[in-house]
């Protein structure tokens, strides 16, 4: 399991190819669940051009690799990864990259869910977007379910 917090883009299935290669797991997992989420340059029927994202240092890591370890415990599953940005976020940056690898996809595509779910509801993350208008605080996060 690993997760981190960057400040610098990262393109996801590079990440993912990476690491999947380092994991020396082939032949181990018959499914990887992968979910992307990226800069949208809408929100709430309104232009966003870009968004700052903070979050608490130490705090936010520690949240981080605690729904991993849930994640470990809760679904059978060989790896995880997590991948978030904080900083200056540009439309189609991708802020979060989370793959899930396990024998069956059942325990991926629900464990993967799981994390993603937790990232956007209750992860330490705070968004402020700038719109032409100005900048404003993002203050709920869309429905997952």
């Amino acid at each position: 399991m690993h997760s981190e917090i960057r400040e610098q883009a990262f393109e996801p299935y590079a990440e993912l190819l990476q690491y999947q290669q380092a994991m020396q797991a082939a032949g181990r997992y018959g499914a990887t669940a992968v979910f992307v989420g990226s800069m949208r340059e809408l929100n709430e029927g309104e232009s966003v051009t870009a968004m700052e994202l903070e979050h608490y240092p130490g705090m936010t890591e520690k949240y981080l690799q605690d729904i991993s370890q849930h994640a470990a415990t809760n679904w059978n599953l060989l790896d995880s990864l997590i991948l978030h940005r904080v900083g200056r976020v540009e439309t189609d940056d991708a802020i979060v990259l989370v793959a899930v690898w396990s024998a069956h996809r059942k325990d991926a595509f629900e464990a993967s869910r799981y994390l993603m779910e937790e990232l956007k509801s209750k992860a330490p993350f705070w968004k402020k977007e700038q719109t032409p208008e100005g900048e404003r605080w993002v203050e709920n996060n869309t429905a997952g379910y």
